[in-house]
């Protein structure tokens, strides 16, 4: 088709298009005069290609032609619609095309045609100037050479004169053309990969207006045009595949991976009548697994999820649970988080031991093609509205296990690398799974003294599950009966009461349409609890010191996402008083396994300080015996006068050892001479 007859076709186009009897591109183009100036017009392709098939198939076999022709429809409408001649080139930005493809989808039949990719942008260039129109300037007889450069190529030179043949020839950069210019990169998002196959990417080029439009951990709809360029290594025919952008849209942060039908729709509402769905749901995770009831309703509370607000200040709440499951070898904790990798609509999974921190969060990597230092999202970032899964937490090393701690409260993720200082988001979900410091639990021993994990890390978990492999015969019984069951293939045993599909629809429907409020008796049974649990620990005598806590407000922020969790699994726009108490249930089981102390009272201080506060005020007590001895001697105070004054106050001889054996490995404490002990 030629130019000519292309312009005039969008022209027709642009004139006679309406929506709802009002000229929808006509509007588009007189909003391009408002006081705020736009240097874009976007035109959706189907409203094209009803209008007009045979110019809109051009567009996508012959892109630059068509959207340079389209671009000066724009400036004839602009002079002859609105008189307007003073404007400069406007953009024609062209969207909704009728085929989706994935980064890995992209090949040679592409070249050089409009095509339409979804993913997940990785990393961002910072903006830089591109020459766009070059003019070059002959220094012996002033004639002007203009050459128009495009941004996927090398930068034409001209190197002699066409008049005089001189090579006295330097570019002008007064009188040629800039544009704002930026790369990324755009990969497959993690759920469109199946088993084993590697997150292919692609990079684009983006130009002018819709320079900083995305952030890494975005996922984009991009159009664009595939371009090539050799590869840096001339000797072999290979070429890289560029995309020169023409729109960029980001996609909703909602899961919408999954399509949902009308017929779908109706079978979830039907699921949500049952009287059993939050058993049903329970029982669908997992189901080769035995047992851990209460460990798979905390997974389906933590995959459903709390309701995240934004108060009028700014301040954001989380909705998002976290769970850590931390137990003995061999019971089935990977297979657990494989499960939910599997189940969860947006999930990633990682490990632990083969993470750093800059995998995690994000990684300052040089750009190959501009030479400078861009973001490249890591983990988090990429689950972000999602749920991401680590295994093998405590076999990270501390400096990268501690990026988490942001991610797990604030739900950002802070950046100051190679001068690039940035605040990505995580808004996501964390299931985490590790082992005791010694491989197993040793159960003469205090659980919460054998899990290696910081407390700051662990008071950032809504559940804690503790998974104990103990000789049981009647229940070894029943787990090998169905494991063997399980591995001969009966059906019946591993076959979901919700099938995996409409579970996954389920969930997904679930978290984008159901937003439950609290109700007055849910919030009066919390409040309860939360005031009877804080009473219980003023009944410890007055000279104990610090007291038990046994609950803080960030177990009550907890109770409050696991309730309305619990109603989003039923579709209920309501939190209940059964909703609370069913909470209320769980995190009492969760923090009877792991933060009792030494008499069985519940004390959240193990989880925030990693020691009980009866245990703090013991060791308190020999801080100060110490200090007050100390003052009497120069060589110190002799261990045996520790005990004895130690013994006035309660604290037993092998207990009084065993916390100044502490308080040396902590450098509190020093020996100056054996057996006398001396603060620091």
């Amino acid at each position: 088709m030629e130019r000519e007859e292309m312009i005039e076709r969008f022209v027709k186009f642009f004139r006679e298009y309406t929506e709802e009897e009002e000229p929808l591109y006509l509007g588009k183009i007189k909003d391009l005069l408002t006081v705020t100036p736009k240097r874009s017009v976007t035109i959706n392709w189907m409203h094209l290609n009803s209008y007009d098939p045979e110019l809109a198939n051009e567009i996508l076999e012959h892109p630059e032609e068509g959207i340079g022709a389209a671009e000066d429809a724009i400036q004839i409408i602009l002079r002859e619609e609105f008189l307007r001649e003073d404007l400069p080139r406007i953009h024609a930005r062209f969207h909704n095309l009728p085929e989706t493809l994935l980064v890995k989808d992209i090949g040679a039949e592409h070249i050089n045609k409009l095509i339409q990719v979804e993913g997940v942008i990785t990393r961002v260039t910072e903006i830089k100037p591109f020459v766009s129109k070059a003019v070059f300037v002959c220094k012996d007889c002033g004639n002007e050479m203009v050459v128009t450069q495009r941004p996927y190529e090398g930068f034409t030179v001209i190197k002699k004169c066409e008049v005089c043949g001189s090579k006295n020839v330097t570019l002008d950069v007064d009188k040629s053309s800039f544009v704002n210019f930026q790369m990324f990169r755009i990969q497959d998002r993690p759920e469109t990969l199946k088993g084993g196959q590697m997150p292919r990417f692609i990079d684009g080029i983006l130009l002018d207006d819709i320079v900083d439009t995305a952030m890494p951990g975005d996922r984009v709809l991009v159009t664009g045009i595939l371009r090539v360029v050799q590869e840096r290594r001339e000797k072999t025919p290979v070429f890289r595949k560029i995309l020169e952008v023409n729109h960029i849209e980001p996609v909703s942060r909602e899961i919408e991976e999954l399509e949902i039908t009308p017929e779908d729709e109706q079978k979830i509402r039907e699921l949500a009548k049952r009287k059993d769905i939050v058993e049903a749901i329970v029982d669908s995770i997992a189901p080769a697994i035995y047992g851990y009831r209460e460990v798979k309703k905390g997974i389906a509370l933590a995959l459903f999820g709390g309701v995240s607000r934004t108060l009028p200040d700014g301040t954001r709440l989380r909705g998002d649970i976290h769970v850590l499951l931390v137990g003995d070898p061999g019971v089935a904790k990977s297979q657990i988080l494989r499960y939910v990798s599997n189940l969860a609509p947006r999930a990633i999974y990682t490990s632990g031991k083969s993470s750093s921190a800059a995998g995690l969060t994000a990684a300052a990597v040089r750009d190959e093609f501009t030479g400078g230092w861009v973001l490249e999202a890591g983990a988090l970032v990429l689950a972000d509205g999602g749920y991401a899964l680590i295994d093998e937490l405590d076999k990270m090393s501390d400096r990268d296990r501690s990026v988490i701690h942001e991610a797990l409260e604030q739900q950002t993720i802070s950046i100051s690398k190679a001068g690039i200082t940035a605040t990505l988001n995580a808004r996501t979900t964390v299931i985490a799974a590790a082992n005791p410091k010694h491989g197993r639990f040793n159960r003469m021993k205090p659980l919460f003294e054998q899990i290696d994990l910081p407390p700051t890390l662990l008071s950032r978990f809504d559940l804690i599950f503790v998974l104990v492999d103990e000789p049981d015969e009647k229940l070894d019984s029943e787990i090998a009966r169905h494991i063997l069951r399980v591995r001969r293939g009966e059906s019946e045993v591993v076959t979901p009461k919700i099938s995996h599909e409409l579970l996954r629809k389920y969930i997904a429907y679930a978290k984008k349409n159901v937003h439950p409020v609290i109700s007055e008796e849910a919030m009066e049974e919390i409040e309860k609890y939360y005031v009877r649990m804080r009473r219980s620990a003023k009944k410890g005598s007055e000279n104990e010191g610090i007291r038990p806590i046994p609950i803080t407000a960030r177990q009550l922020e907890a109770l409050i996402r696991l309730s309305e969790a619990h109603a989003r699994m039923r579709l209920s726009p309501i939190v209940t008083r059964e909703d609370a108490r069913e909470a209320i249930k769980l995190m009492e089981y969760t923090l009877r396994q792991i933060a009792t102390d030494e008499t069985g009272q519940i004390d959240v201080t193990i989880l925030e300080v990693g020691q009980s506060a009866r245990k703090l005020s013991k060791v308190e007590r020999i801080l100060d015996i110490i200090e007050k001895l100390q003052k009497t001697s120069e060589k110190g105070v002799h261990i045996d006068d520790i005990l004895e004054e130690a013994k006035k106050f309660g604290i037993e001889k092998q207990e009084a050892r065993e916390i100044i054996e502490k308080l040396l490995q902590q450098g509190q404490i020093y020996m100056p001479e054996t057996g006398y002990y001396k603060l620091l």
